[in-house]
Protein backbone atom coordinates (compact mmCIF):
# COMPACT_ATOMS: atom_id res chain seq x y z
CA UNK A 1 0.00 0.00 0.00
CA UNK A 2 1.24 3.49 -0.80
CA UNK A 3 2.86 5.01 2.24
CA UNK A 4 0.36 7.57 3.58
CA UNK A 5 3.07 8.91 5.92
CA UNK A 6 4.97 10.40 2.99
CA UNK A 7 3.81 13.57 1.24
CA UNK A 8 5.34 14.83 -2.00
CA UNK A 9 6.15 18.45 -2.81
CA UNK A 10 7.49 18.83 -6.36
CA UNK A 11 8.77 15.27 -6.25
CA UNK A 12 10.53 15.59 -2.88
CA UNK A 13 9.47 13.48 0.07
CA UNK A 14 8.27 15.00 3.32
CA UNK A 15 7.66 12.58 6.16
CA UNK A 16 4.55 13.11 8.24
CA UNK A 17 2.48 11.48 10.95
CA UNK A 18 -0.98 12.00 12.39
CA UNK A 19 -1.05 13.03 16.03
CA UNK A 20 -4.28 14.05 17.76
CA UNK A 21 -6.03 14.08 14.35
CA UNK A 22 -3.58 16.52 12.76
CA UNK A 23 -0.79 16.03 10.26
CA UNK A 24 2.65 16.76 11.72
CA UNK A 25 5.50 17.19 9.24
CA UNK A 26 9.23 16.56 9.60
CA UNK A 27 10.85 19.97 10.02
CA UNK A 28 14.18 18.74 8.62
CA UNK A 29 12.43 17.53 5.45
CA UNK A 30 10.68 20.88 5.06
CA UNK A 31 14.00 22.71 5.53
CA UNK A 32 15.61 20.52 2.88
CA UNK A 33 12.81 21.25 0.40
CA UNK A 34 12.91 25.00 0.99
CA UNK A 35 16.69 25.50 1.09
CA UNK A 36 18.13 22.66 -1.04
CA UNK A 37 20.77 22.51 1.70
CA UNK A 38 23.10 19.50 1.57
CA UNK A 39 22.98 19.50 5.39
CA UNK A 40 19.36 20.29 6.38
CA UNK A 41 19.82 18.95 9.92
CA UNK A 42 22.64 21.39 10.54
CA UNK A 43 20.63 24.21 8.96
CA UNK A 44 17.70 23.45 11.27
CA UNK A 45 20.04 23.12 14.27
CA UNK A 46 21.47 26.59 13.68
CA UNK A 47 18.03 28.07 13.03
CA UNK A 48 16.42 26.75 16.21
CA UNK A 49 19.42 27.72 18.34
CA UNK A 50 19.19 31.24 16.93
CA UNK A 51 15.40 31.45 17.28
CA UNK A 52 14.58 29.38 20.34
CA UNK A 53 10.87 30.23 20.10
CA UNK A 54 10.64 27.94 17.07
CA UNK A 55 11.00 24.97 19.40
CA UNK A 56 7.67 25.87 21.01
CA UNK A 57 5.84 24.91 17.82
CA UNK A 58 7.56 21.53 17.58
CA UNK A 59 7.16 18.16 19.20
CA UNK A 60 9.10 14.97 18.65
CA UNK A 61 7.45 12.07 16.84
CA UNK A 62 9.01 8.82 15.70
CA UNK A 63 9.42 8.86 11.92
CA UNK A 64 10.98 6.30 9.61
CA UNK A 65 14.56 7.03 8.58
CA UNK A 66 16.41 5.88 5.47
CA UNK A 67 17.87 2.96 7.43
CA UNK A 68 14.38 1.54 8.00
CA UNK A 69 14.32 2.45 11.70
CA UNK A 70 12.19 5.02 13.51
CA UNK A 71 13.79 7.93 15.35
CA UNK A 72 12.51 10.87 17.38
CA UNK A 73 12.22 13.75 14.91
CA UNK A 74 11.27 17.41 15.29
CA UNK A 75 7.81 17.80 13.77
CA UNK A 76 5.26 20.60 13.54
CA UNK A 77 1.66 20.87 12.39
CA UNK A 78 0.66 23.13 9.50
CA UNK A 79 0.44 26.21 11.74
CA UNK A 80 3.87 25.51 13.20
CA UNK A 81 5.41 24.93 9.78
CA UNK A 82 4.01 28.27 8.61
CA UNK A 83 5.80 29.90 11.54
CA UNK A 84 9.09 28.16 10.70
CA UNK A 85 8.83 29.12 7.02
CA UNK A 86 8.79 32.77 8.03
CA UNK A 87 12.35 32.35 9.30
CA UNK A 88 13.64 30.70 6.12
CA UNK A 89 14.33 32.95 3.11
CA UNK A 90 13.34 30.87 0.11
CA UNK A 91 11.70 31.48 -3.28
CA UNK A 92 9.80 28.24 -2.66
CA UNK A 93 8.12 29.61 0.47
CA UNK A 94 4.87 30.80 -1.16
CA UNK A 95 4.21 27.71 -3.34
CA UNK A 96 5.05 25.55 -0.33
CA UNK A 97 2.55 27.44 1.83
CA UNK A 98 -0.16 26.85 -0.79
CA UNK A 99 0.75 23.16 -0.94
CA UNK A 100 0.69 22.89 2.86
CA UNK A 101 -2.69 24.60 3.04
CA UNK A 102 -4.07 22.12 0.52
CA UNK A 103 -2.72 19.13 2.46
CA UNK A 104 -4.15 20.51 5.69
CA UNK A 105 -7.49 21.22 4.03
CA UNK A 106 -7.77 17.64 2.81
CA UNK A 107 -7.19 16.43 6.35
CA UNK A 108 -9.83 18.80 7.69
CA UNK A 109 -12.27 17.45 5.09
CA UNK A 110 -11.64 13.94 6.35
CA UNK A 111 -12.14 14.95 9.98
CA UNK A 112 -15.43 16.70 9.16
CA UNK A 113 -16.54 13.90 6.84
CA UNK A 114 -15.11 10.57 8.05
CA UNK A 115 -16.85 8.76 5.19
CA UNK A 116 -14.53 10.55 2.75
CA UNK A 117 -11.43 9.26 4.53
CA UNK A 118 -12.97 5.79 4.68
CA UNK A 119 -13.64 5.73 0.93
CA UNK A 120 -10.07 6.81 0.14
CA UNK A 121 -8.61 4.16 2.42
CA UNK A 122 -10.85 1.42 1.01
CA UNK A 123 -9.82 2.33 -2.52
CA UNK A 124 -6.11 2.19 -1.67
CA UNK A 125 -6.49 -1.27 -0.13
CA UNK A 126 -8.51 -2.47 -3.11
CA UNK A 127 -5.91 -1.21 -5.59
CA UNK A 128 -3.26 -3.06 -3.63
CA UNK A 129 -5.15 -6.31 -4.08
CA UNK A 130 -6.79 -6.93 -0.71
CA UNK A 131 -10.12 -8.85 -0.80
CA UNK A 132 -13.35 -7.13 0.22
CA UNK A 133 -13.87 -9.21 3.38
CA UNK A 134 -10.37 -8.36 4.65
CA UNK A 135 -10.88 -4.67 3.83
CA UNK A 136 -14.15 -4.65 5.77
CA UNK A 137 -12.43 -6.13 8.82
CA UNK A 138 -9.46 -3.77 8.54
CA UNK A 139 -11.74 -0.74 8.30
CA UNK A 140 -13.63 -1.84 11.40
CA UNK A 141 -10.30 -2.22 13.16
CA UNK A 142 -9.38 1.35 12.24
CA UNK A 143 -12.62 2.62 13.81
CA UNK A 144 -12.01 0.61 17.00
CA UNK A 145 -8.46 1.96 17.18
CA UNK A 146 -9.54 5.58 16.71
CA UNK A 147 -12.23 5.26 19.38
CA UNK A 148 -9.63 3.90 21.80
CA UNK A 149 -7.04 6.61 21.11
CA UNK A 150 -9.75 9.25 21.55
CA UNK A 151 -10.42 7.80 25.01
CA UNK A 152 -6.71 7.84 25.81
CA UNK A 153 -6.50 11.50 24.88
CA UNK A 154 -9.51 12.38 27.05
CA UNK A 155 -8.07 10.42 29.97
CA UNK A 156 -4.55 11.82 30.13
CA UNK A 157 -2.43 10.53 27.25
CA UNK A 158 -0.67 13.63 25.93
CA UNK A 159 2.58 12.54 24.29
CA UNK A 160 3.24 10.18 21.37
CA UNK A 161 5.23 7.95 23.71
CA UNK A 162 2.09 7.48 25.88
CA UNK A 163 0.22 5.99 22.93
CA UNK A 164 3.16 3.75 22.06
CA UNK A 165 3.39 2.46 25.64
CA UNK A 166 -0.33 1.72 25.87
CA UNK A 167 -0.42 0.05 22.46
CA UNK A 168 2.60 -2.09 23.32
CA UNK A 169 0.90 -3.16 26.57
CA UNK A 170 -2.16 -4.49 24.71
CA UNK A 171 -0.06 -6.19 22.03
CA UNK A 172 2.27 -7.84 24.56
CA UNK A 173 -0.66 -9.27 26.53
CA UNK A 174 -2.55 -10.34 23.40
CA UNK A 175 0.22 -11.85 21.29
CA UNK A 176 3.23 -12.07 23.61
CA UNK A 177 4.98 -9.52 21.42
CA UNK A 178 5.26 -5.76 21.29
CA UNK A 179 4.51 -4.20 17.87
CA UNK A 180 8.19 -3.70 16.97
CA UNK A 181 8.90 -7.34 17.86
CA UNK A 182 5.87 -8.49 15.90
CA UNK A 183 7.10 -6.62 12.83
CA UNK A 184 10.44 -8.42 13.04
CA UNK A 185 8.66 -11.78 13.13
CA UNK A 186 6.87 -10.86 9.89
CA UNK A 187 9.99 -9.39 8.32
CA UNK A 188 8.50 -5.90 8.10
CA UNK A 189 10.36 -2.59 8.22
CA UNK A 190 8.47 0.50 7.08
CA UNK A 191 5.19 -1.32 6.46
CA UNK A 192 2.15 -1.05 8.71
CA UNK A 193 1.94 -4.20 10.85
CA UNK A 194 -1.86 -4.40 10.77
CA UNK A 195 -1.88 -4.26 6.98
CA UNK A 196 -0.11 -7.63 7.04
CA UNK A 197 -2.26 -9.40 9.62
CA UNK A 198 -4.68 -12.20 8.79
CA UNK A 199 -8.27 -12.50 10.03
CA UNK A 200 -7.43 -13.99 13.43
CA UNK A 201 -4.74 -11.40 14.10
CA UNK A 202 -7.04 -8.51 13.20
CA UNK A 203 -9.93 -9.91 15.24
CA UNK A 204 -7.79 -10.40 18.32
CA UNK A 205 -6.28 -6.93 17.94
CA UNK A 206 -9.78 -5.46 17.85
CA UNK A 207 -10.86 -7.57 20.82
CA UNK A 208 -7.95 -6.33 22.93
CA UNK A 209 -8.50 -2.68 22.00
CA UNK A 210 -12.29 -2.71 22.25
CA UNK A 211 -12.13 -4.44 25.65
CA UNK A 212 -9.56 -1.93 26.88
CA UNK A 213 -11.82 0.97 25.89
CA UNK A 214 -14.78 -0.60 27.70
CA UNK A 215 -12.69 -1.07 30.85
CA UNK A 216 -11.70 2.62 30.72
CA UNK A 217 -15.36 3.63 30.48
CA UNK A 218 -16.49 1.27 33.24
CA UNK A 219 -13.79 2.37 35.69
CA UNK A 220 -13.59 5.99 34.49
CA UNK A 221 -9.82 5.54 34.40
CA UNK A 222 -7.65 8.65 34.44
CA UNK A 223 -3.89 9.00 33.94
CA UNK A 224 -1.42 6.98 31.90
CA UNK A 225 -0.31 4.59 34.70
CA UNK A 226 -3.89 3.42 35.30
CA UNK A 227 -4.65 3.37 31.58
CA UNK A 228 -1.66 1.06 31.22
CA UNK A 229 -3.14 -1.34 33.80
CA UNK A 230 -6.43 -1.40 31.85
CA UNK A 231 -4.55 -1.99 28.60
CA UNK A 232 -2.80 -4.99 30.09
CA UNK A 233 -6.11 -6.47 31.28
CA UNK A 234 -7.78 -5.84 27.92
CA UNK A 235 -4.87 -7.51 26.18
CA UNK A 236 -4.92 -10.44 28.57
CA UNK A 237 -8.57 -11.13 27.70
CA UNK A 238 -7.69 -11.17 24.00
CA UNK A 239 -4.60 -13.24 24.80
CA UNK A 240 -6.73 -15.83 26.59
CA UNK A 241 -8.97 -16.06 23.51
CA UNK A 242 -5.88 -16.51 21.33
CA UNK A 243 -4.60 -19.41 23.42
CA UNK A 244 -7.98 -21.16 23.33
CA UNK A 245 -8.16 -20.78 19.55
CA UNK A 246 -4.62 -22.12 19.17
CA UNK A 247 -5.45 -25.20 21.24
CA UNK A 248 -8.46 -25.94 19.04
CA UNK A 249 -6.87 -25.35 15.64
CA UNK A 250 -3.50 -26.85 16.52
CA UNK A 251 -1.30 -24.01 15.30
CA UNK A 252 -0.07 -20.63 16.56
CA UNK A 253 -1.89 -17.46 15.56
CA UNK A 254 1.30 -15.41 15.54
CA UNK A 255 3.35 -16.33 12.50
CA UNK A 256 5.80 -14.86 10.00
CA UNK A 257 3.10 -15.04 7.32
CA UNK A 258 2.38 -11.79 5.52
CA UNK A 259 -1.35 -11.78 4.67
CA UNK A 260 -1.18 -10.18 1.23
CA UNK A 261 1.91 -12.08 0.09
CA UNK A 262 0.47 -15.39 1.33
CA UNK A 263 -2.81 -14.74 -0.47
CA UNK A 264 -1.09 -13.77 -3.71
CA UNK A 265 0.94 -17.00 -3.61
CA UNK A 266 -2.25 -19.04 -3.23
CA UNK A 267 -3.88 -17.21 -6.16
CA UNK A 268 -0.78 -17.80 -8.30
CA UNK A 269 -0.79 -21.53 -7.49
CA UNK A 270 -4.44 -21.82 -8.46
Amino acid sequence: MENMNIALFKGKKIRRAIFQKEWYFSVVDVVEVLTDSPAPRQYWGVLKSREAQLLTVCLQLKLMSSDGKKYETDCANAEGIFRIIQSIPSPKAEPFKRWLAKVGYERMQEIENPELASKRTRLLYKLKGYPEDWIEMRMRGIVVREELTDEWQKRGAKHPSDYEILTAEISQATFGLKPNEYKKVKGLKQENLRDHMDDFELILTMLGERTTKEIHLTKDTQGVPLLKEDARVGGQIAGSARKQIERKIGRPIVSKNNFLKSRNKKVAIK
